[in-house]
Protein backbone atom coordinates (compact mmCIF):
# COMPACT_ATOMS: atom_id res chain seq x y z
CA UNK A 1 0.00 0.00 0.00
CA UNK A 2 1.26 3.71 -0.79
CA UNK A 3 -0.10 6.77 0.54
CA UNK A 4 0.04 10.05 -1.60
CA UNK A 5 -1.70 13.52 -1.30
CA UNK A 6 -1.46 14.62 -4.57
CA UNK A 7 -5.04 15.27 -4.59
CA UNK A 8 -6.39 18.71 -3.35
CA UNK A 9 -4.16 17.78 -0.20
CA UNK A 10 -6.65 14.84 0.63
CA UNK A 11 -4.62 11.39 1.62
CA UNK A 12 -5.59 9.20 -1.48
CA UNK A 13 -3.96 5.55 -0.83
CA UNK A 14 -3.25 3.44 -4.06
CA UNK A 15 -3.19 -0.39 -3.88
CA UNK A 16 -0.22 -0.98 -6.57
CA UNK A 17 1.88 -3.99 -7.76
CA UNK A 18 4.77 -2.96 -10.51
CA UNK A 19 5.46 -5.62 -13.60
CA UNK A 20 9.32 -5.12 -14.63
CA UNK A 21 8.51 -6.80 -18.05
CA UNK A 22 5.85 -5.03 -18.87
CA UNK A 23 6.62 -2.24 -17.28
CA UNK A 24 2.37 -1.58 -16.11
CA UNK A 25 1.50 -0.71 -13.19
CA UNK A 26 -1.17 -2.40 -11.56
CA UNK A 27 -3.74 -2.05 -9.22
CA UNK A 28 -7.20 -4.01 -9.01
CA UNK A 29 -9.14 -1.82 -11.37
CA UNK A 30 -6.09 0.54 -13.16
CA UNK A 31 -3.69 -0.86 -16.13
CA UNK A 32 -1.83 1.27 -18.14
CA UNK A 33 1.56 1.52 -19.35
CA UNK A 34 3.92 3.83 -17.01
CA UNK A 35 7.20 4.81 -17.01
CA UNK A 36 7.83 6.59 -13.76
CA UNK A 37 10.74 8.69 -14.66
CA UNK A 38 11.31 9.01 -18.29
CA UNK A 39 7.67 9.65 -19.20
CA UNK A 40 6.37 10.82 -15.57
CA UNK A 41 3.41 8.79 -16.40
CA UNK A 42 1.41 7.78 -13.15
CA UNK A 43 -1.34 4.56 -13.23
CA UNK A 44 -4.59 5.66 -14.60
CA UNK A 45 -7.94 4.29 -13.84
CA UNK A 46 -9.07 1.44 -15.96
CA UNK A 47 -11.79 -1.27 -15.06
CA UNK A 48 -11.66 -4.78 -15.93
CA UNK A 49 -14.39 -6.23 -16.54
CA UNK A 50 -16.58 -5.71 -20.14
CA UNK A 51 -19.96 -5.64 -20.04
CA UNK A 52 -21.68 -5.18 -23.14
CA UNK A 53 -20.82 -2.77 -26.28
CA UNK A 54 -18.70 0.26 -25.67
CA UNK A 55 -18.82 3.59 -26.16
CA UNK A 56 -15.28 5.26 -27.39
CA UNK A 57 -13.77 8.44 -25.72
CA UNK A 58 -11.89 9.82 -28.73
CA UNK A 59 -8.99 12.03 -27.01
CA UNK A 60 -6.21 13.85 -28.23
CA UNK A 61 -2.63 13.87 -27.37
CA UNK A 62 -2.83 15.89 -23.84
CA UNK A 63 -3.87 14.04 -20.58
CA UNK A 64 -6.68 16.18 -19.01
CA UNK A 65 -9.11 13.22 -20.50
CA UNK A 66 -7.83 11.33 -17.59
CA UNK A 67 -10.16 13.54 -15.07
CA UNK A 68 -13.20 12.55 -17.31
CA UNK A 69 -12.31 9.00 -17.76
CA UNK A 70 -11.05 8.45 -13.90
CA UNK A 71 -14.22 9.78 -12.95
CA UNK A 72 -16.63 7.90 -15.31
CA UNK A 73 -15.13 4.38 -14.79
CA UNK A 74 -15.05 4.94 -10.99
CA UNK A 75 -18.50 6.30 -10.53
CA UNK A 76 -20.20 3.38 -8.27
CA UNK A 77 -16.58 1.31 -7.32
CA UNK A 78 -16.92 3.43 -3.62
CA UNK A 79 -20.59 1.28 -3.33
CA UNK A 80 -20.59 -1.82 -5.56
CA UNK A 81 -20.80 -4.68 -3.27
CA UNK A 82 -19.62 -7.05 -6.02
CA UNK A 83 -16.87 -4.78 -7.44
CA UNK A 84 -12.90 -5.11 -7.01
CA UNK A 85 -12.45 -2.01 -8.20
CA UNK A 86 -9.34 0.27 -6.15
CA UNK A 87 -9.17 4.13 -5.81
CA UNK A 88 -8.63 6.10 -9.40
CA UNK A 89 -5.18 7.13 -9.77
CA UNK A 90 -4.58 11.27 -9.65
CA UNK A 91 -6.15 13.06 -12.51
CA UNK A 92 -4.23 15.65 -13.65
CA UNK A 93 -2.16 16.69 -17.36
CA UNK A 94 0.14 13.51 -18.35
CA UNK A 95 1.74 12.82 -21.78
CA UNK A 96 -0.21 10.05 -23.33
CA UNK A 97 2.48 7.07 -23.73
CA UNK A 98 -0.17 4.43 -25.18
CA UNK A 99 -0.45 2.89 -28.19
CA UNK A 100 -3.33 -0.04 -27.61
CA UNK A 101 -6.58 1.70 -26.55
CA UNK A 102 -7.86 1.22 -22.88
CA UNK A 103 -10.78 -0.53 -22.06
CA UNK A 104 -13.37 0.54 -19.17
CA UNK A 105 -16.50 -0.17 -17.42
CA UNK A 106 -18.47 2.92 -16.76
CA UNK A 107 -22.04 3.53 -15.60
CA UNK A 108 -25.07 4.61 -17.25
CA UNK A 109 -27.55 6.02 -14.64
CA UNK A 110 -31.05 5.30 -15.07
CA UNK A 111 -34.77 5.15 -13.34
CA UNK A 112 -34.69 1.54 -11.51
CA UNK A 113 -37.77 -0.40 -12.05
CA UNK A 114 -37.66 -0.75 -8.04
CA UNK A 115 -38.81 3.29 -7.83
CA UNK A 116 -41.92 2.51 -9.80
CA UNK A 117 -45.03 2.98 -7.74
CA UNK A 118 -47.09 1.38 -10.22
CA UNK A 119 -45.75 -2.05 -9.59
CA UNK A 120 -47.72 -4.77 -7.46
CA UNK A 121 -46.75 -3.74 -3.51
CA UNK A 122 -44.40 -1.31 -4.60
CA UNK A 123 -47.00 2.13 -3.45
CA UNK A 124 -44.88 3.33 -0.05
CA UNK A 125 -47.13 3.07 3.14
CA UNK A 126 -47.21 6.99 4.11
CA UNK A 127 -45.98 10.17 2.22
CA UNK A 128 -42.30 10.64 1.98
CA UNK A 129 -41.28 7.10 2.29
CA UNK A 130 -39.18 5.13 -1.04
CA UNK A 131 -41.16 2.22 -2.38
CA UNK A 132 -41.12 -1.25 -0.79
CA UNK A 133 -38.85 -3.13 -3.24
CA UNK A 134 -36.75 0.14 -3.33
CA UNK A 135 -35.37 -0.94 -0.38
CA UNK A 136 -34.16 -4.55 -1.46
CA UNK A 137 -33.43 -3.82 -4.76
CA UNK A 138 -29.31 -5.14 -4.61
CA UNK A 139 -27.97 -5.46 -8.25
CA UNK A 140 -25.42 -8.10 -9.31
CA UNK A 141 -23.30 -5.52 -11.03
CA UNK A 142 -22.95 -1.81 -10.74
CA UNK A 143 -25.32 -0.07 -7.82
CA UNK A 144 -28.83 1.43 -6.67
CA UNK A 145 -29.12 4.34 -5.01
CA UNK A 146 -32.42 5.70 -3.78
CA UNK A 147 -34.21 4.38 -7.06
CA UNK A 148 -31.50 5.57 -9.69
CA UNK A 149 -29.54 2.54 -11.02
CA UNK A 150 -25.96 2.64 -12.12
CA UNK A 151 -25.62 -0.19 -14.63
CA UNK A 152 -22.34 -1.09 -16.41
CA UNK A 153 -20.83 0.04 -19.69
CA UNK A 154 -18.12 -0.44 -21.71
CA UNK A 155 -16.02 2.09 -22.62
CA UNK A 156 -13.21 1.95 -24.86
CA UNK A 157 -10.20 4.78 -24.29
CA UNK A 158 -8.61 6.11 -27.78
CA UNK A 159 -5.74 8.65 -27.20
CA UNK A 160 -3.22 10.30 -29.50
CA UNK A 161 -5.24 11.38 -32.27
CA UNK A 162 -3.93 14.28 -33.67
CA UNK A 163 -3.81 16.61 -37.19
CA UNK A 164 -3.09 14.24 -40.02
CA UNK A 165 -3.72 11.20 -38.16
CA UNK A 166 -6.20 9.84 -41.02
CA UNK A 167 -2.99 10.49 -43.22
CA UNK A 168 -0.71 8.07 -40.72
CA UNK A 169 0.76 11.20 -38.53
CA UNK A 170 1.31 10.18 -34.82
CA UNK A 171 0.13 6.47 -35.61
CA UNK A 172 -2.96 7.78 -36.10
CA UNK A 173 -4.18 5.12 -38.73
CA UNK A 174 -3.78 2.88 -36.05
CA UNK A 175 -5.65 4.96 -33.22
CA UNK A 176 -8.82 5.78 -36.13
CA UNK A 177 -8.94 2.28 -36.47
CA UNK A 178 -10.03 0.91 -32.74
CA UNK A 179 -12.79 3.53 -33.23
CA UNK A 180 -14.52 1.77 -35.68
CA UNK A 181 -16.01 -1.06 -32.63
CA UNK A 182 -17.70 1.68 -31.11
CA UNK A 183 -21.16 2.21 -30.77
CA UNK A 184 -21.03 6.04 -30.04
CA UNK A 185 -17.99 8.39 -29.50
CA UNK A 186 -17.45 10.96 -26.86
CA UNK A 187 -15.08 14.10 -27.69
CA UNK A 188 -13.84 15.21 -24.43
CA UNK A 189 -12.89 18.98 -24.94
CA UNK A 190 -11.28 20.97 -22.55
CA UNK A 191 -13.10 24.17 -23.09
CA UNK A 192 -10.68 26.41 -20.65
CA UNK A 193 -8.46 26.55 -23.32
CA UNK A 194 -5.02 25.94 -21.70
CA UNK A 195 -4.11 23.08 -23.83
CA UNK A 196 -3.50 23.53 -27.55
CA UNK A 197 -4.03 20.72 -30.27
CA UNK A 198 -0.77 19.23 -29.90
CA UNK A 199 -1.15 18.69 -25.91
CA UNK A 200 0.78 21.66 -25.06
CA UNK A 201 0.36 24.18 -22.01
CA UNK A 202 -1.06 27.39 -23.44
CA UNK A 203 -3.25 30.03 -22.90
CA UNK A 204 -6.39 31.58 -24.81
CA UNK A 205 -6.79 28.73 -27.23
CA UNK A 206 -9.76 27.99 -29.06
CA UNK A 207 -11.08 24.25 -28.81
CA UNK A 208 -13.55 24.66 -31.16
CA UNK A 209 -11.12 24.10 -33.59
CA UNK A 210 -10.33 20.08 -31.76
CA UNK A 211 -13.44 19.47 -32.90
CA UNK A 212 -13.52 20.55 -36.19
CA UNK A 213 -10.10 18.66 -37.24
CA UNK A 214 -11.01 15.57 -34.67
CA UNK A 215 -14.15 15.10 -37.19
CA UNK A 216 -12.31 15.59 -40.09
CA UNK A 217 -9.42 13.06 -39.10
CA UNK A 218 -12.90 10.08 -38.79
CA UNK A 219 -14.27 11.44 -42.18
CA UNK A 220 -11.31 11.48 -44.41
CA UNK A 221 -9.89 8.30 -42.77
CA UNK A 222 -13.10 6.63 -44.21
CA UNK A 223 -13.40 9.05 -46.81
CA UNK A 224 -9.78 7.74 -47.95
CA UNK A 225 -10.62 4.30 -47.09
CA UNK A 226 -13.73 4.63 -49.58
CA UNK A 227 -11.90 6.48 -52.31
CA UNK A 228 -8.84 3.76 -52.60
CA UNK A 229 -11.51 1.13 -54.63
CA UNK A 230 -14.10 3.54 -55.88
CA UNK A 231 -13.35 2.76 -59.28
CA UNK A 232 -14.02 -1.09 -58.85
CA UNK A 233 -16.67 -0.18 -56.46
CA UNK A 234 -18.60 1.72 -58.83
CA UNK A 235 -18.15 -1.17 -61.49
CA UNK A 236 -18.96 -4.23 -59.96
CA UNK A 237 -22.03 -2.00 -58.47
CA UNK A 238 -22.97 -1.55 -62.01
CA UNK A 239 -22.41 -5.51 -63.17
CA UNK A 240 -24.47 -7.18 -60.62
CA UNK A 241 -26.82 -4.77 -60.54
CA UNK A 242 -27.53 -4.12 -57.11
CA UNK A 243 -29.25 -1.71 -54.82
CA UNK A 244 -26.97 1.96 -53.39
CA UNK A 245 -27.47 -0.03 -49.78
CA UNK A 246 -26.08 -3.18 -50.90
CA UNK A 247 -23.20 -1.29 -52.46
CA UNK A 248 -22.40 0.90 -49.15
CA UNK A 249 -22.72 -2.27 -46.72
CA UNK A 250 -20.11 -3.96 -48.17
CA UNK A 251 -17.97 -1.07 -48.29
CA UNK A 252 -18.71 -0.08 -44.79
CA UNK A 253 -19.70 -3.38 -43.31
CA UNK A 254 -15.98 -3.06 -41.55
CA UNK A 255 -17.07 -0.15 -40.03
CA UNK A 256 -20.22 -2.64 -38.05
CA UNK A 257 -22.54 -0.64 -40.45
CA UNK A 258 -26.00 -2.76 -41.20
CA UNK A 259 -28.30 -2.09 -43.85
CA UNK A 260 -30.27 -0.24 -41.44
CA UNK A 261 -28.16 2.22 -40.80
CA UNK A 262 -27.17 2.80 -44.72
CA UNK A 263 -30.34 3.21 -45.49
CA UNK A 264 -30.81 5.79 -42.69
CA UNK A 265 -28.12 7.11 -44.18
CA UNK A 266 -28.83 7.89 -47.78
CA UNK A 267 -32.50 8.79 -46.13
CA UNK A 268 -31.21 11.65 -44.65
CA UNK A 269 -29.67 12.93 -48.16
CA UNK A 270 -32.91 11.72 -50.51
CA UNK A 271 -30.12 11.37 -53.46
CA UNK A 272 -31.69 9.98 -56.57
CA UNK A 273 -29.12 9.63 -59.04
CA UNK A 274 -27.33 5.92 -59.42
CA UNK A 275 -24.52 5.02 -57.59
CA UNK A 276 -21.93 5.02 -60.72
CA UNK A 277 -22.98 8.36 -61.11
CA UNK A 278 -21.76 9.85 -58.18
CA UNK A 279 -19.41 12.86 -58.15
CA UNK A 280 -17.03 13.26 -55.58
CA UNK A 281 -18.59 15.94 -53.59
CA UNK A 282 -21.57 13.46 -53.50
CA UNK A 283 -19.23 10.47 -52.18
CA UNK A 284 -18.13 12.64 -49.34
CA UNK A 285 -21.72 13.96 -48.70
CA UNK A 286 -22.53 10.20 -48.05
CA UNK A 287 -19.74 9.65 -46.11
CA UNK A 288 -20.56 12.84 -44.00
CA UNK A 289 -23.83 11.60 -43.30
CA UNK A 290 -22.51 8.09 -42.45
CA UNK A 291 -20.39 9.04 -39.67
CA UNK A 292 -22.99 11.13 -37.90
CA UNK A 293 -25.09 8.06 -38.17
CA UNK A 294 -22.67 5.36 -37.60
CA UNK A 295 -20.46 6.88 -34.86
CA UNK A 296 -22.96 9.70 -33.20
CA UNK A 297 -20.70 12.27 -31.04
CA UNK A 298 -21.01 13.57 -27.44
CA UNK A 299 -19.19 16.86 -26.67
CA UNK A 300 -17.98 16.45 -23.04
CA UNK A 301 -16.98 20.33 -22.33
CA UNK A 302 -14.65 19.78 -19.21
CA UNK A 303 -12.98 21.89 -16.48
CA UNK A 304 -16.41 24.58 -17.15
CA UNK A 305 -15.15 25.84 -13.75
CA UNK A 306 -12.37 27.57 -15.31
CA UNK A 307 -12.50 31.46 -15.65
CA UNK A 308 -11.85 31.38 -19.68
CA UNK A 309 -14.72 28.32 -20.08
CA UNK A 310 -18.15 30.86 -20.87
CA UNK A 311 -16.71 32.38 -23.90
CA UNK A 312 -15.62 29.17 -25.45
CA UNK A 313 -18.31 27.02 -24.15
CA UNK A 314 -20.49 30.08 -25.74
CA UNK A 315 -18.53 30.09 -29.31
CA UNK A 316 -19.41 25.85 -29.56
CA UNK A 317 -22.75 26.32 -28.61
CA UNK A 318 -23.19 28.16 -32.29
CA UNK A 319 -21.33 25.53 -33.95
CA UNK A 320 -22.79 22.52 -32.77
CA UNK A 321 -26.64 21.04 -31.89
CA UNK A 322 -27.05 21.62 -28.17
CA UNK A 323 -28.26 17.84 -27.82
CA UNK A 324 -24.67 17.22 -28.32
CA UNK A 325 -23.20 18.94 -25.89
CA UNK A 326 -22.86 18.43 -22.22
CA UNK A 327 -21.12 20.65 -19.87
CA UNK A 328 -19.09 18.83 -17.14
CA UNK A 329 -16.04 19.02 -14.21
CA UNK A 330 -14.58 15.93 -13.91
CA UNK A 331 -12.16 16.80 -11.36
CA UNK A 332 -15.02 18.39 -9.38
CA UNK A 333 -16.81 15.32 -9.70
CA UNK A 334 -13.26 13.17 -8.43
CA UNK A 335 -12.89 15.24 -5.50
CA UNK A 336 -16.71 14.67 -4.36
CA UNK A 337 -15.97 11.18 -4.84
CA UNK A 338 -13.31 11.12 -2.47
CA UNK A 339 -14.99 12.57 0.29
CA UNK A 340 -17.86 10.40 0.23
CA UNK A 341 -15.33 7.25 0.39
CA UNK A 342 -13.60 9.49 3.29
CA UNK A 343 -16.71 9.56 4.94
CA UNK A 344 -17.13 13.23 4.98
CA UNK A 345 -20.26 14.06 3.15
CA UNK A 346 -23.30 11.95 1.42
CA UNK A 347 -23.24 12.57 -1.91
CA UNK A 348 -25.20 10.95 -5.16
CA UNK A 349 -22.69 10.91 -8.50
CA UNK A 350 -24.97 12.96 -10.86
CA UNK A 351 -26.77 15.12 -8.26
CA UNK A 352 -26.62 18.65 -7.33
CA UNK A 353 -26.84 18.08 -3.61
CA UNK A 354 -23.72 17.18 -0.94
CA UNK A 355 -24.80 16.83 2.57
CA UNK A 356 -22.56 17.30 5.33
CA UNK A 357 -22.33 16.46 9.04
CA UNK A 358 -24.05 19.52 9.89
CA UNK A 359 -26.61 19.33 7.14
CA UNK A 360 -28.11 15.80 8.40
CA UNK A 361 -28.46 17.65 11.55
CA UNK A 362 -30.49 20.28 10.16
CA UNK A 363 -32.58 17.38 8.21
CA UNK A 364 -33.53 16.13 11.66
CA UNK A 365 -31.31 12.84 11.07
CA UNK A 366 -28.76 11.17 13.39
CA UNK A 367 -24.91 11.59 11.70
CA UNK A 368 -23.91 9.04 13.82
CA UNK A 369 -26.37 6.21 12.23
CA UNK A 370 -25.26 3.33 10.83
CA UNK A 371 -24.18 4.15 7.10
CA UNK A 372 -24.65 7.45 7.49
CA UNK A 373 -21.95 8.51 10.07
CA UNK A 374 -19.59 11.29 8.98
CA UNK A 375 -16.77 13.03 9.73
CA UNK A 376 -16.26 16.34 11.19
CA UNK A 377 -14.82 19.01 8.32
CA UNK A 378 -12.74 21.63 9.21
CA UNK A 379 -13.37 25.53 7.57
CA UNK A 380 -10.69 25.12 5.01
CA UNK A 381 -12.79 22.12 3.68
CA UNK A 382 -15.90 23.25 4.25
CA UNK A 383 -15.02 26.56 2.07
CA UNK A 384 -13.63 24.55 -0.78
CA UNK A 385 -16.87 22.93 -0.75
CA UNK A 386 -18.76 25.84 -0.64
CA UNK A 387 -17.09 27.50 -3.73
CA UNK A 388 -17.29 23.89 -5.59
CA UNK A 389 -21.30 23.94 -4.87
CA UNK A 390 -21.56 28.02 -5.79
CA UNK A 391 -18.65 27.22 -8.62
CA UNK A 392 -20.26 24.22 -10.63
CA UNK A 393 -23.21 22.13 -8.53
CA UNK A 394 -25.82 24.94 -8.45
CA UNK A 395 -24.82 26.88 -11.59
CA UNK A 396 -24.97 23.83 -13.80
CA UNK A 397 -26.85 21.70 -11.80
CA UNK A 398 -24.37 18.71 -11.65
CA UNK A 399 -20.70 18.21 -12.16
CA UNK A 400 -22.00 16.67 -15.62
CA UNK A 401 -19.84 13.84 -15.67
CA UNK A 402 -22.93 11.30 -15.48
CA UNK A 403 -24.87 13.12 -17.51
CA UNK A 404 -22.26 12.27 -20.53
CA UNK A 405 -22.87 8.53 -20.55
CA UNK A 406 -26.92 9.49 -20.17
CA UNK A 407 -26.34 11.53 -23.26
CA UNK A 408 -24.60 8.93 -25.59
CA UNK A 409 -27.45 6.36 -24.56
CA UNK A 410 -30.02 8.56 -25.82
CA UNK A 411 -28.47 9.30 -28.98
CA UNK A 412 -28.29 5.59 -29.07
CA UNK A 413 -31.56 5.06 -28.30
CA UNK A 414 -30.63 2.34 -25.02
CA UNK A 415 -33.47 1.00 -23.13
CA UNK A 416 -32.92 -0.94 -20.23
CA UNK A 417 -34.53 -4.67 -19.30
CA UNK A 418 -34.55 -6.15 -16.05
CA UNK A 419 -34.41 -9.68 -15.49
CA UNK A 420 -36.23 -11.47 -12.72
CA UNK A 421 -36.85 -15.36 -12.05
CA UNK A 422 -40.43 -14.44 -10.65
CA UNK A 423 -42.95 -11.77 -12.18
CA UNK A 424 -44.67 -11.88 -8.50
CA UNK A 425 -42.08 -10.87 -6.23
CA UNK A 426 -39.52 -9.65 -8.99
CA UNK A 427 -37.07 -11.92 -7.47
CA UNK A 428 -34.00 -13.83 -8.47
CA UNK A 429 -34.80 -17.00 -6.95
CA UNK A 430 -34.13 -19.31 -4.23
CA UNK A 431 -30.08 -19.20 -4.26
CA UNK A 432 -28.66 -17.32 -1.55
CA UNK A 433 -29.92 -17.51 2.00
CA UNK A 434 -31.67 -14.22 3.61
CA UNK A 435 -31.26 -10.79 1.92
CA UNK A 436 -29.90 -12.61 -0.76
CA UNK A 437 -33.10 -14.41 -1.17
CA UNK A 438 -35.88 -11.41 -0.71
CA UNK A 439 -33.26 -9.34 -2.92
CA UNK A 440 -35.24 -7.56 -6.44
CA UNK A 441 -34.29 -6.63 -9.85
CA UNK A 442 -30.47 -8.20 -9.52
CA UNK A 443 -29.91 -7.99 -12.90
CA UNK A 444 -30.33 -5.37 -16.01
CA UNK A 445 -29.65 -5.33 -19.37
CA UNK A 446 -29.57 -2.53 -22.29
CA UNK A 447 -31.34 -3.19 -25.51
CA UNK A 448 -31.60 -0.69 -28.99
CA UNK A 449 -34.83 1.24 -29.69
CA UNK A 450 -36.68 -0.89 -31.74
CA UNK A 451 -35.54 -4.10 -30.28
CA UNK A 452 -38.30 -6.58 -30.08
CA UNK A 453 -39.29 -9.19 -27.36
CA UNK A 454 -37.83 -11.79 -29.40
CA UNK A 455 -34.71 -10.06 -29.35
CA UNK A 456 -34.38 -9.07 -25.68
CA UNK A 457 -35.29 -12.96 -25.51
CA UNK A 458 -32.34 -13.81 -27.66
CA UNK A 459 -29.94 -11.26 -26.13
CA UNK A 460 -30.72 -12.97 -22.74
CA UNK A 461 -31.38 -16.99 -23.41
CA UNK A 462 -29.76 -17.05 -26.43
CA UNK A 463 -31.29 -20.16 -29.38
CA UNK A 464 -33.23 -21.36 -26.46
CA UNK A 465 -36.69 -21.82 -28.01
CA UNK A 466 -39.61 -19.36 -26.91
CA UNK A 467 -42.83 -20.75 -25.79
CA UNK A 468 -45.07 -17.48 -24.91
CA UNK A 469 -44.72 -14.30 -24.05
CA UNK A 470 -46.95 -13.14 -20.85
CA UNK A 471 -47.42 -9.84 -18.62
CA UNK A 472 -47.82 -9.13 -15.18
CA UNK A 473 -51.66 -8.99 -15.67
CA UNK A 474 -52.08 -12.66 -17.80
CA UNK A 475 -52.03 -10.38 -21.43
CA UNK A 476 -50.10 -12.24 -23.97
CA UNK A 477 -47.78 -10.13 -26.41
CA UNK A 478 -46.32 -11.21 -29.48
CA UNK A 479 -42.27 -12.31 -30.00
CA UNK A 480 -42.94 -9.17 -32.86
CA UNK A 481 -44.08 -6.39 -30.22
CA UNK A 482 -41.66 -3.62 -30.34
CA UNK A 483 -40.10 -3.06 -26.39
CA UNK A 484 -39.75 0.65 -25.48
CA UNK A 485 -40.98 2.70 -22.59
CA UNK A 486 -44.19 2.57 -21.84
CA UNK A 487 -45.07 -0.19 -24.79
CA UNK A 488 -44.32 -3.63 -24.38
CA UNK A 489 -41.05 -3.34 -22.18
CA UNK A 490 -41.40 -6.07 -19.67
CA UNK A 491 -41.18 -9.71 -19.83
CA UNK A 492 -40.40 -12.84 -18.59
CA UNK A 493 -37.51 -15.24 -20.80
CA UNK A 494 -37.89 -19.10 -19.87
CA UNK A 495 -37.67 -19.10 -16.04
CA UNK A 496 -36.97 -15.08 -16.07
CA UNK A 497 -39.18 -12.12 -16.32
CA UNK A 498 -37.63 -8.92 -18.47
CA UNK A 499 -38.89 -5.62 -17.10
CA UNK A 500 -37.73 -2.80 -18.53
CA UNK A 501 -37.90 1.20 -17.56
CA UNK A 502 -41.91 1.51 -17.50
CA UNK A 503 -44.11 -1.01 -18.03
CA UNK A 504 -45.96 -3.65 -15.44
CA UNK A 505 -44.64 -6.83 -16.85
CA UNK A 506 -43.74 -9.63 -19.27
CA UNK A 507 -43.16 -13.60 -19.12
CA UNK A 508 -41.82 -15.21 -21.92
CA UNK A 509 -41.59 -19.26 -21.04
CA UNK A 510 -40.51 -22.13 -22.81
Amino acid sequence: MRTTTSFNGLPTPLGLLYNPNRRYWLSTDCLRPSCRQHAARPPHCLGRQAILRQIDHAEQPDGYHSQSRCANTNAHSIAHHRSRHADPSPPGNFPFTTIDPNRAIGYLQIPCACSRESLPNNAPLESGQAPPLQKRCKPNYGTCQQGVRSVPIELLDVAGLVPGAHQGKGLGNKFLDDLRHADALIHVVDVSGTTDADGKSTRGYDPSNDIVWLRSEIVNWVLGNLMQKWGGVKRRHAAIKASNVETLQGQFSGYGATGTIIARTLDKLAIKQPLQDWDNDTVEQVVNAFVDEKFPTVLALNKIDHPDADKNVSKIARLVPPERIVLCSAISEVFLRRLVKQEYIRYIPGSEFVDSREDLIELGEDPDAAGSGLKEMDEKLKTRIENLKDMVLYRFGSTGVNQVLTRASELLGLVAVFPVRNIGTFGSGEAGTGSERAAVFRDCVLVKKGSTVGDVYRKVMGDAPLAFVETVGGIRVSEEDEVGPGKNDVGLISPFVLLPPSMEGIRLVC
